[in-house]
């Protein structure tokens, strides 16, 4: 209990600050639904799709590409290194707060803000007409994977690699546009070269985006994807497990200072 409510406190801290950063928040939803539109009327155009079949395949590709991406790695990058320079972790050490808390409400924190998002990018999907056609729960379950994924892949670079705020967008920019273009969030993975597509199939983001594109725009069980799943759930738990050593490792550093 002691655990769970601490969890909450953290995850309420880190949310209501958000919401103090209208600016920040406002951009967090320009940016996914800019990409969303401009893909789905790009696909209408180009593949001759219907309107709402081209937002059926745009969306799951935006929330993982776009939505997740940066809300959840760019922004547990950013929280970490943040908390850092404003020596809240030292703070922690001083106070009855544990550590595992500390790092479950930023995982908390961080899951919520994608639930929003993904909320978000299908309701503006839905206004074009489209539909999530496939099973809730697994679509759910990828989605929960790849924030798992994302955030504990944002411990580790923000504690081991940025050392500043301003470290944030390079590094996101420098690990993550290149992944997000192999892993066919802006271009879509059948038109890539041979060589490129056995590349991405080392790319978590390329599994994530087949994954949840099949589930939502065609229905297809798991099955059908078990490859792409079993990849994605085995890469979570890697880096959910590396977030939390990456963890470790900072607070021992942090109270040597």
């Amino acid at each position: 209990m002691k655990y769970w409510c601490e969890t909450i406190a953290v995850t309420q801290r880190i949310l209501i600050e958000l919401l103090r950063r209208r600016r920040s928040l406002i951009f967090w939803t320009i940016f996914p639904i800019s990409v969303l539109v401009l893909s789905g009327f790009i696909l209408a155009e180009r593949a001759k799709l219907p309107i709402s079949n081209a937002f059926e395949y745009a969306a799951p590709s935006t929330l993982v590409g776009a939505a997740l991406f940066f809300s959840c790695l760019g922004g547990s990058v950013a929280t970490v290194v943040a908390e850092r320079e404003q020596q809240t972790l030292k703070r922690l050490f001083i106070s009855p707060l544990s550590g595992i808390s500390y790092f479950l409400g930023i995982f908390l924190a961080h899951t919520c803000i994608g639930i929003g998002q993904t909320l978000l990018i299908y309701t503006i999907a839905a206004f074009w007409g489209a539909t999530f056609k496939g099973s809730i729960f697994l679509g759910l379950a990828i989605i929960f994977m790849s924030i798992l994924a994302y955030v504990g892949l944002g411990f580790i670079l923000g504690t081991q690699l940025a050392r500043r705020i301003e470290d944030v967008n390079a590094l996101v920019a420098a690990f993550g546009v290149p992944l997000l273009i192999l892993g066919g969030a802006f271009l879509p993975a059948s038109l890539f070269p041979q060589t490129l597509l056995n590349i991405a199939k080392f790319n978590p983001i390329y599994h994530m985006n087949i994954a949840l594109v099949a589930v939502s725009a065609r229905a297809e069980n798991i099955d059908k994807i078990a490859s792409n799943y079993w990849f994605l759930l085995v890469f979570a738990l890697v880096m959910v497990f590396g977030g939390w050593l990456s963890y470790q490792r900072m607070l021992r550093v942090e109270k040597r200072l």
